[in-house]
């Protein structure tokens, strides 16, 4: 039976049950010949397919990225596709990949920031992810903060606070004083008193 059988759409369903299913069974199988059938899938005239198939990819990821590490060329070239769904659900699977091998990512960092620029909020979520990580390598540390730094400059106000708590655990002393002024300079322009206040909660911890 072919894994695209098992399919959320093969299947008539319209919910995402099916597709993380699968995502689970294939994690804990380790089964590439169904992996790399899903990766083929992406690029099927049906999008449906495609959007099942990236969906179990990143759900793989997320529970065993050393399966879908592989395929991170491929994820990369899906990042500017006029599909939405494969745009960032590539970058999710990017992001997940990041976690385990920072050093195959670091090729792609500017179709990443570009992509985070240009695509939806998932996409930019999953980005900033990606530079999280990169910037943990040492060699990575000074390029990635600067990227960071300017995705925490002029992102939508409503991911700030989300943001500034992602990278918080990861600043390194040198990077302290930058960031904190960064995350100063945008406070006049968070209306919502909740969100101000976890962005002053981030200064005043770093």
């Amino acid at each position: 039976m072919s894994v695209l059988e098992k399919l959320a759409s093969a299947l008539g369903r319209r919910d995402e049950a099916p597709n993380v299913a699968l995502a689970t069974a294939l994690a804990a199988s380790g089964d590439t010949a169904a992996i790399e059938e899903l990766v083929e899938g992406l690029s099927a005239r049906d999008k449906n397919i495609q959007s099942d198939c990236i969906k179990v990819l990143y759900e793989i990821g997320e529970r065993k990225a050393g399966l879908i590490a592989p395929f991170k060329e491929i994820f990369a070239g899906l990042l500017g596709s006029k599909n939405n769904r494969l745009a960032w659900g590539a970058m999710t699977a990017l992001d997940a990949i990041a976690g385990v091998d920072p050093q195959g990512i670091h090729p792609y960092l500017p179709a990443i920031v570009d992509a985070a620029d240009t695509g939806s909020v998932i996409t930019r979520d999953h980005a900033v992810g990606i530079l999280i990580k990169l910037y943990a390598v040492d060699v990575y540390a000074d390029d990635c903060f600067a990227l960071l730094s300017e995705q925490l400059s002029k992102c939508p106000v409503n991911q700030l606070p989300m943001y500034a708590e992602m990278a918080l655990p990861a600043i390194r002393p040198q990077h302290k004083a930058q960031f904190a002024a960064t995350l100063q300079s945008r406070l006049s322009e968070i209306e919502k008193a909740s969100k101000r206040t976890r962005v002053e909660k981030v200064i005043r911890k770093i």
